[in-house]
């Protein structure tokens, strides 16, 4: 009861402190039951919209505030999610105490799945939202009211991890006319369902793209790179664990994600020689030095650090494509 309390002294004092801020958007706050993974995606021709709209805690839920944007909706529905009510009691709650209710649009879901979404009446038409199944998509200043339902079928029918669905959700709405003035910025944050208490492994995805004639094919680019580098890491993690079938594996498919990144594949390398998969190791380090020479000096720095052997050095080196005469 003292932190029901708290909060609601906290929302008599904290909504009117906040600019109101037009970012007029689409978006969409999402929940994978299979996970509990919550998310939130949006786009906007505003720029740096990632900064504004998107909220998400994990274990307790996520909220997108947009339109003529009150951003303290954000962090206080979240305080309100986590002192036990339910998102559709937290968004009722701050409407409540908010007098400039009709400007807004804001969308809540809990850690449970529980949604709900609101459209001011003053909202820049074209204005609206769709609410199903552990999902809201809510937009306004769209060129047309067919943007939200396309964005609530596609996340619907789409597959694949929550980030890759909620973008499905964001091509839909732009492929349906998107956002009347173009596009501009956008951005994805995820959270795992479950609060571990230690908030950067609990952020899973946060993304953003601030300006960009594109942002959601950005956006999309971004995921893939993020997505690489996670399965680089899991190939350290076994390489560590002298399980070097599943490292290869783990950066063979960073490697497809994306083929052209030396980082990654700099890494694999390196992983491969010490895991005991020479031939593989020195195949891929040769790759690299012809893409790039500059390559070739940092195998010189990484025995001091323990990350190869001394003597394997030169032999690496000798992968390197001879200079041309």
């Amino acid at each position: 009861m003292k932190r029901f309390i708290a909060v609601g002294a906290l929302l008599l004092v904290a909504l009117p402190l906040f600019a109101e801020m037009p970012a007029h958007t689409f978006s969409i706050v999402a929940r994978d039951p299979q996970t509990g993974e919550i998310g939130v995606a949006v786009q906007s021709h505003y720029f740096s919209v990632g900064g504004v709209v998107p909220w998400a805690e994990a274990g307790v839920g996520a909220v997108a505030t947009q339109s003529f944007v009150e951003v303290s909706y954000g962090p206080l529905g979240l305080e309100l999610m986590k002192a036990g009510k339910t998102a559709p009691q937290a968004l009722d709650s701050l409407l409540a105490s908010d007098a400039a209710r009709d400007t807004r649009q804001v969308a809540m879901i809990d850690a449970a799945g529980n949604v709900k979404a609101w459209t001011g009446k003053k909202c820049i038409s074209a204005a609206g939202d769709h609410t199903g199944v552990n999902y809201s998509a809510q937009a306004n200043l769209m060129a047309n009211d067919r943007v939200w339902p396309a964005m609530a079928n596609a996340f619907e029918r789409s597959t694949g991890s929550l980030a890759e669905r909620m973008l499905a959700a964001l091509d839909a709405a732009q492929a349906a006319g998107g956002d009347i003035r173009g596009e501009q910025s956008a951005a994805i944050l995820v959270v795992s369902g479950t609060k571990t208490g230690v908030w950067w492994k609990d952020r899973l995805v946060d993304l953003r793209v601030e300006d960009n004639p594109h942002p959601i094919t950005e956006l999309r680019r971004l995921l893939k790179i993020q997505q690489a580098y996670k399965h680089e890491d899991r190939g350290d993690e076994f390489v560590a664990q002298k399980k070097m079938p599943e490292a290869l594996k783990e950066y063979e498919a960073a490697a497809q994600l994306d083929p052209d990144n030396n980082e990654l594949l700099f890494w694999y390398a390196v992983g491969a020689y010490t895991g005991g998969n020479e031939s593989k190791a020195l195949e891929i380090f040769g790759k690299v030095f012809a893409r790039d020479p500059r390559w070739i000096e940092l195998v010189d720095r990484l025995p001091t650090s323990d990350l190869l052997p001394a003597d394997a050095v030169a032999k690496i080196k000798a992968t390197a494509p001879k200079p041309a005469h």
